[in-house]
């Protein structure tokens, strides 16, 4: 077995999950939070939009972001622009189409975090004084700690399997933009079952050892009944 070939998609694959589920974390919490804050006409509908990505087919959703991102589009051109190189069959790519694909996982998580908050501790602390940053950053993150933990798993982990839409505007370059899920395909393809089972073997240790730290490592309904106490 060649070591090098094994353990490129694997390093490849842990960075695209790693930046993918730090940058949909952010806007999760972001987006989760406001909705939750908010009612307006069309917010069922945007809601709608926000997690439709989570039953479509993951090609369907690889489509539609080569659509716009490739280099017909402007947005695809804006990019290219920018950066002086097409965003399409790139590592980038690949991070985009995680985020994309990942984004409604992490988005539930975190509205159904902040609805478990008693609405009691934020207008305890509004009361004090507090502006909405000062509520959210000490009030209502802190209690979420359970829920920001779950969703980063959930990002990692789904950031990590992905496979349609990546294929479909990252491609499947060897030490470029070839991830686990794609390199299996082209070895099982290929019949190499060797290497099929070693990458399976890898990915099934990664997610196994990425689900176990969510245990009861964060305080979640906990937390909240400390701050009642005090």
């Amino acid at each position: 077995m060649n070591w090098h070939d094994f353990w490129s998609p694997i390093r490849l694959s842990l960075q695209i999950a790693l930046l993918s589920s730090v940058v949909v974390l952010i806007l999760g919490v972001a987006a989760a939070w406001w909705m939750s804050k908010r009612k307006f006409k069309g917010k069922v509908m945007l809601e709608t939009v926000l997690i439709l990505p989570l039953v479509l087919p993951p090609t369907v959703v690889g489509f539609l972001l080569l659509i716009i991102l490739g280099r017909k589009s402007w947005v695809g051109q804006a990019i290219e622009w920018l950066f002086n190189a097409p965003v399409i069959f790139s590592w980038w790519a690949a991070v985009i189409a995680a985020v994309v694909v990942s984004f409604p996982l992490v988005y539930q998580t975190m509205k159904n975090g902040f609805a478990s908050i008693d609405p009691e501790l934020e207008n305890a602390a509004r009361s004090s004084g507090a502006n909405e940053w000062k509520v959210f950053r000490y009030i209502t993150l802190p209690l979420n700690f359970h829920s920001l933990g779950t969703a980063f798993i959930l990002g990692f982990a789904r950031g990590l399997g992905e496979f349609g839409a990546t294929l479909m505007i990252a491609g499947n370059i060897p030490g470029k933009t070839q991830t686990i899920p794609t390199a299996i395909y082209v070895a099982v393809d290929a019949g190499n079952t060797t290497m099929a089972w070693a990458w399976t073997c890898a990915i099934i240790i990664i997610s196994f050892l990425m689900l176990l730290l969510t245990g009861n490592r964060y305080p979640g309904v906990e937390a909240q009944a400390a701050v009642r106490k005090k």
